[in-house]
């Protein structure tokens, strides 16, 4: 299966409780902290959700 590499670049300060929980479920806390996911559709609606917040590269 597919890989991407999900990198948290904008605060979550000021916003909703579910974005905040959305990243909190990808397992981005920091700035600039990258995670590695398989490529599945709950993933990128997660991703999607946040995509303001995150940005994304295929692995």
């Amino acid at each position: 299966m597919a890989k991407i590499k999900v990198t948290k670049v904008k605060s979550a300060i000021n916003r909703t409780k579910n974005q905040k929980r959305t990243l909190e479920a990808l397992g981005l806390k920091r700035i600039g902290q990258t995670v590695e996911h398989d490529d599945t559709p709950n993933i990128l609606g997660m991703v999607n959700k946040v995509k303001h917040l995150v940005s994304i590269e295929t692995a």
